[in-house]
């Protein structure tokens, strides 16, 4: 059971550790295409009167939401720890 633990800890440090460079990654290149934007901006420059950086900032956000709740709240049911030893019980009936 502890060795299941630490794998189970081991995979949750693994996660968060992806998300923090996930973040670092968004807002890095976030950063930059603003910073294009900001320098090249005209009046053509927006889609349905949103700067173009904005649309690739939500949907890239959404993704990093997702990611986020994956790392930090999704990890903590055991859903699939349960799962797995309802399954490894069931199997030896």
């Amino acid at each position: 059971m502890e060795e299941e633990k630490d794998k189970f800890l081991w995979k949750l440090a693994k996660k968060r550790v992806a998300f923090r460079r996930h973040l670092f990654t968004y807002l890095l290149i976030n950063l930059v295409v603003w910073l294009v934007w900001f320098f090249t901006k005209d009046q053509n420059y927006t889609y349905m009167g949103l700067p173009w950086p904005a649309w690739m900032s939500f949907g890239w956000g959404i993704g990093l939401a997702f990611n986020y709740y994956d790392a930090y709240y999704s990890s903590q049911d055991y859903a699939v720890e349960r799962e797995y030893q309802k399954l490894t019980r069931n199997k030896n009936l």
